[in-house]
């Protein structure tokens, strides 16, 4: 899980970082950090992300799979 998966989950959810950091229970300024590149996705907070939305890994790889579309500037949905 990297930074652009976290802020792809958030957008997809209509989330703003403090909302989505209390779903969370982390604080806003990680969430901030992280998605800027400041700091990295832990594997705690991996798995909280995991947790909150209830993701498998078959999710994971999809979303991983729709995100590297999206950087490379293929649209997501045909």
């Amino acid at each position: 899980m990297n930074k652009d998966i976290i802020k792809f989950l958030r957008k997809s959810y209509n989330m703003n970082q403090r909302d989505f950091a209390k779903l969370l229970n982390v604080s806003f300024a990680l969430i901030a950090l992280v998605e800027v590149g400041k700091r990295r996705v832990t594997s705690n907070l991996e798995s909280k992300v995991k947790d909150a939305f209830d993701l498998d890994e078959n999710q994971m790889q999809s979303i991983t799979a729709i995100v590297k579309g999206i950087s490379e500037g293929v649209p997501p949905f045909f």
